[in-house]
């Protein structure tokens, strides 16, 4: 009989791809991987690893059983969730937040869990959506708030289930005093945006090269409020999304972009979790708490 914690460390290893990685996901030192990795092959009875340079990697017969353990941890959160439904609250929600979701949508929503749902543990980390998904597809968190922009529709992965919580405008911000109207009057500017790779990146970049110019990224930034900071100041222009400003007190000026383009935000979930009471209460307080998108001028 296989043992389940030793199915997950596999299925951590086909995920993550290397021991190091599973082992910082997990707070385990790698020894320790590697010894309990060496117990399932005893178990298996065939060889799940085999030396690639310094790493290792997985055999034909280790890509087999990973995929049987994704399934075999697909049957026990069904079973937790299924006891969960007879005792809500038994355990923990782990939610991956982007930074917008914290500031305008979190706080509310735990307000109202504390008033429907008072004995429901939630624990929040905040993750960019590229990597709040991943954890969700490894089982590191429960759920996650992620965005999705015009054009760049994100990978559908087997095993996810997305729920919409509302669409969010995107609008060039430039200080209150600047005279800008267009992404036109911004070719010479200096520009704050995400770092490279994100979507938010990618969609902001497009943006520019469509109204016919390479934007000077002088500034890369994750944190939102930075960007609302150095945008006030005079000191860049930006894209951002107008969830950033709920409950802001930043004097900006905003400005339509062509065809008034918003992002979608949604929440995804593993599909095998999908009985558990406490993520299903915290969907529900996460769209109850969505404030309205469409925004005047900071």
């Amino acid at each position: 009989m296989f043992e389940l914690r030793r199915l997950r460390l596999l299925h951590e290893l086909a995920l993550r791809g290397t021991l190091a990685a599973v082992a910082e996901a997990l707070s385990y030192s790698p020894s320790t991987i590697s010894q309990q990795l060496a117990q399932l092959e005893k178990e298996a009875g065939v060889a799940l690893l085999a030396p690639e340079g310094r790493r290792v990697r997985l055999t034909e017969h280790g890509r087999v059983l990973a995929a049987h353990a994704a399934r075999a941890l697909d049957l026990d959160e069904q079973a937790r969730g299924e006891l969960e439904s007879l005792h809500p609250g038994l355990a923990p929600v782990r939610v991956a937040v982007m930074q917008t979701a914290a500031l305008a949508i979190v706080p509310t929503a735990l307000r109202l869990l504390g008033e429907r749902a008072p004995h429901l543990r939630v624990e929040l980390v905040e993750m960019p959506p590229e990597a709040g998904l991943f954890e969700l597809a490894a089982r590191g968190v429960d759920l996650v708030i992620a965005e999705q922009y015009p054009g760049h529709t994100r990978e559908l992965a087997d095993g996810l289930q997305r729920e919409t919580l509302g669409t969010d405008p995107i609008r060039l911000a430039v200080a209150s005093r600047d005279p800008a109207r267009s992404l036109d009057d911004l070719r010479e500017r200096p520009w704050v945006m995400e770092p490279a790779g994100t979507a938010a990146r990618l969609w902001a970049m497009q943006q520019c090269r469509a109204a016919g110019f390479e934007p000077d990224v002088r500034y890369e930034l994750a944190d939102l409020s930075a960007h609302a900071r150095l945008v006030a100041a005079g000191q860049a222009v930006a894209v951002l999304p107008d969830l950033l400003w709920e409950g802001s007190a930043e004097r900006l000026r905003l400005v339509d972009l062509p065809g008034r383009p918003a992002r979608e935000i949604f929440t995804a979930q593993r599909t095998s979790s999908a009985p558990r009471a406490g993520i299903v209460e915290v969907r529900r307080a996460l769209h109850d708490a969505f404030p309205p998108s469409a925004r005047d001028d900071v």
